[in-house]
């Protein structure tokens, strides 16, 4: 259930990047962006999509609840009129299958005011999920619009590049894109960031970080944090070094490293599905008593655990992160040099492991 729970989590915040990307390209002028076809069964994909990963947070509270004897339809209906997730569930569905029944005749690329349309309901199904959210729940407004501008943020952010990665039929008008997409993901990047440290003050305290790491969360959201650093190379790569590649070089082909871009993004999705699992340390020392150590950290660390926890990195420590930032440096090197491509991919996994690893060994 929890892979599943992962996996649904992950699949949600793609079909939001998918149709968010979809509705803002098609709105874009042809001459700023390369040629692109999205098949109408991907945009309907994602919109039932949405329907139903998001269902699987209220079905995990539907399945907890009927273990006290209720029956499934009397706790189906109980979670669906009482609870906060439930009701913002109803709203999610409608919307979804308002948006369903509205694309489904017609053809997204050919009518902008299809893709303004697909854009307003997509930003209302953003909000219900940002009514269900956790930080909602603890802080109704603030935590609402914190958590909608971080999933919109996020979403415009990385849809738009998956849409031109994955859907492109070619690189033409490569530069005009990269005029506005590059500051657009800027923008989006850094609203993640303030968002992003602003949800953690919700159920954390920031000074409080390195002491989480005992915990299930802790360690989520460690890998989630190390997971980003690669995806920002490669959107180093993919603004910078692919802007004077096609300067000097107009034939190169930047598809490959956008769609490589994009599988970090997945990782990263999957990182922040499994986050999304663990019970927040509104008091660390109680959730460690109640949900116990983890495994990941029990295996650097066996001994019984003392709070704070201070970080003071070691030789051994230090000598790992050097050398994780060495795996970064060879991504570029591998982009520079023109060797073979996937193993950037190689390159992030072992970035994200070594400085794992050196994070766990500094601590005291």
């Amino acid at each position: 259930m929890l892979i599943l729970n992962v996996l649904s989590e992950a699949l949600l915040y793609l079909c939001f990047s998918l149709l968010l990307g979809s509705f803002i390209i098609n709105l874009v002028p042809e001459n700023y962006r390369p040629e692109i076809k999205i098949s109408k069964a991907v945009i309907l994909g994602a919109v039932l999509g949405i329907a139903l990963f998001s269902f699987m947070p209220v079905l995990r509270i539907i399945l907890y609840l009927s273990e006290g004897g209720l029956g499934i339809g009397s706790t189906l209906q109980s979670v669906l009129t009482n609870f906060e997730s439930g009701k913002a569930w109803i709203k999610t569905g409608i919307l979804s299958i308002i948006l369903f029944i509205f694309l489904l005749p017609i053809k997204v690329e050919r009518k902008p005011y299809v893709s303004i349309t697909g854009l307003i309901l997509t930003l209302a199904l953003i909000g219900t999920i940002g009514l269900s959210s956790h930080a909602s729940s603890l802080s109704k407004w603030p935590g609402f619009f914190t958590h909608t501008a971080h999933l919109l943020a996020v979403s415009t952010w990385i849809g738009v590049l998956m849409i031109v990665s994955w859907f492109s039929k070619n690189h033409d008008n490569w530069l005009k894109f990269l005029t506005w997409f590059t500051p657009l993901a800027m923008i989006c990047f850094l609203i993640s960031i303030i968002t992003g440290i602003s949800l953690m003050t919700f159920v954390m305290d920031v000074k409080d970080y390195a002491n989480t790491w005992p915990l299930s969360y802790g360690q989520a959201l460690l890998v989630k944090h190390l997971t980003i650093v690669p995806l920002l190379v490669f959107a180093f790569i993919n603004s910078v070094l692919v802007r004077k590649k096609l300067v000097s070089e107009p034939t190169f082909n930047p598809l490959s490293w956008a769609k490589l871009e994009s599988v970090i993004v997945l990782l990263l999705f999957a990182v922040t599905g499994a986050l999304g699992q663990q019970s927040p340390p509104h008091d660390i020392s109680l959730t460690l008593k109640t949900e116990g150590v983890s495994s990941l950290f029990s295996f650097f660390h066996s001994s019984e655990v003392v709070f704070p926890l201070h970080v003071t990195p070691g030789i051994g420590a230090v000598s790992l992160l050097l050398i994780a930032i060495f795996f970064l440096i060879l991504t570029i090197i591998i982009f520079v040099k023109r060797a073979q491509k996937s193993l950037t991919i190689l390159m992030s996994v072992l970035f994200i492991f070594t400085a794992y690893v050196a994070m766990m060994l500094s601590i005291k």
